[in-house]
């Protein structure tokens, strides 16, 4: 399985981005994804969530800004970010699960995906 994340680049505050993350390999293996990110210094964190039902989850730090949304035909999702703030510029990395390892309940948790993307760079300037 691969992913490869794309969109990422440089936005005033207040602006949008949109990243995708376009996955191959499955071979029909339901999965569940997420974006984490992580801003020099600090820690890996998880940002968003879709499980293999279409539900999400987002961390509330970009509740009502972020928006995680899935294309099954192209094997894509992708999360919308408006109204971008200074503090989100981080790596953005895409994540996937297998459903064995996927939990809604703990879908912040990082031994929940078992594949990893590059990242892509986001930088919000004031």
């Amino acid at each position: 399985v691969q992913l490869e994340e794309s969109g990422g680049g440089s936005a005033q505050a207040g602006g949008s981005l949109r990243l995708s993350c376009e996955s191959s390999g499955y071979n029909g293996v339901r999965y569940c994804e997420a974006w984490f990110r992580q801003a020099p210094g600090k820690q890996r964190e998880a940002v968003a969530h879709i499980d293999s039902d279409g539900n999400t989850y987002y961390t509330d730090s970009v509740k009502d800004r972020f928006t995680i949304s899935q294309d099954n035909a192209k094997n894509t999702v992708y999360l919308q970010m408006n109204s971008l703030k200074p503090e989100d510029t981080a790596m953005y990395y895409c994540a996937a699960g297998s459903l064995f390892l996927c939990s809604s309940s703990r879908w912040w948790d990082e031994s929940g995906y078992n594949y990893w993307g590059q990242g892509t760079q986001v930088t919000v300037s004031s």
